[in-house]
């Protein structure tokens, strides 16, 4: 027998991204049936981007029973409102600006509409499928363009007074160094793609310039193109220079880490993107820093985890935002 007819009630959950969209459609038991994705086209517009969710699924509808929806949860980049279900002004979404997505929506399709930022879609996902199912105090951390966080508190998602909760990348680290979510020194500087490339850039250029040899990168003109995955790669190799500019990072990995086990005493901090590429050569700097810096018997309850859900996170996000 065809499934489709078989569902009871479905989920669909809208993943808003400033280079590709998606519609997955999924049942209770994080089954997907359905997966659109197409591409975002920011120039268009957000009506014309919002349209094209609505299209899409109603040509859904022609296979499965509107009447099944039973709620549609939405993952977008920040800044957002949640408990209004507006999106101010994202930077990968030009001209969203307060929009009232829940809203439209909910008088589009007639049922209950969520929307989560990226970080706690993907904080619900790692919770309730992932690495972290079966915990009720979970810190979910992206470490990948950027460092955002998911608060999984006594078995909520927790979001703060007004969707700020768990922007941990604005943490100060040091007086200086690469800059991330806007601050020199910040959690997010030295621990993100983007920091990462930066504390590189830096580091490289000193040593070219005091006539020491960088063999990843033998040439200034070289630094420009240096990416946190060249340096990983490099250090994989065994190169000093690589292994130096992971180091710094995993060291202020470790340290932020600390400060959240020792505030929040979470089970576990569940770590994507770069982390669980990478876990073998950072983990052992993070164990020596929690072991240094952490209350013991709050670090002895806590398991640093690689995110599980790999590349099909982006998948379950919204799908999960819908679902809790």
């Amino acid at each position: 027998m065809d499934p489709k007819t078989q569902l009871d009630q479905y989920y669909l959950g809208y993943d808003i991204g400033g280079t590709k969209c998606s519609i997955v459609l999924g049942d209770k038991d994080y089954q997907v049936y359905e997966k659109i994705v197409f591409e975002t086209l920011t120039e268009r517009g957000p009506r014309k981007i919002i349209d094209e969710f609505i299209v899409h699924t109603r040509h859904l509808f022609q296979s499965y029973d509107q009447k099944k929806l039973a709620k549609i949860g939405i993952s977008c980049g920040g800044p957002l409102d949640s408990e209004k279900g507006i999106i101010y002004s994202p930077p990968n979404l030009p001209g969203w600006d307060e929009l009232p997505i829940v809203e439209i929506f909910q008088k589009e399709f007639g049922v209950e509409v969520e929307v989560q930022n990226d970080a706690n879609a993907c904080a619900l996902a790692e919770w309730m499928m992932g690495a972290g199912a079966g915990t009720k105090n979970m810190i979910f951390l992206t470490f990948g363009t950027g460092m955002g966080a998911g608060l999984i508190l006594n078995g909520q998602l927790y979001t703060g007074t007004n969707d700020l909760g768990g922007e941990v990348g604005h943490m100060r680290m040091a007086e200086d160094g690469p800059v991330g979510f806007g601050k020199a020194g910040s959690f997010e500087g030295f621990c993100s793609g983007g920091g990462i490339a930066q504390l590189a850039a830096g580091i490289i250029s000193e040593k070219l310039r005091a006539g020491e040899t960088v063999g990843f990168c033998p040439s200034e003109d070289l630094i420009g193109s240096i990416t946190a995955k060249i340096v990983f790669e490099a250090a994989i190799s065994g190169d000093p220079v690589a292994n130096e500019i992971v180091g710094i990072s995993a060291t202020y990995l470790g340290k932020g880490l600390a400060i959240l086990i020792d505030i929040l005493n979470p089970e576990c901090i569940v770590i994507g993107s770069i982390y669980t590429r990478n876990e073998g050569l950072l983990k052992p700097y993070i164990d020596k820093i929690l072991e240094r810096e952490a209350i013991p018997a709050a670090n002895q309850v806590c398991e640093i985890r690689p995110a599980a859900l790999g590349d099909q996170i982006g998948d379950y996000a919204a799908l999960c935002v819908a679902l809790q």
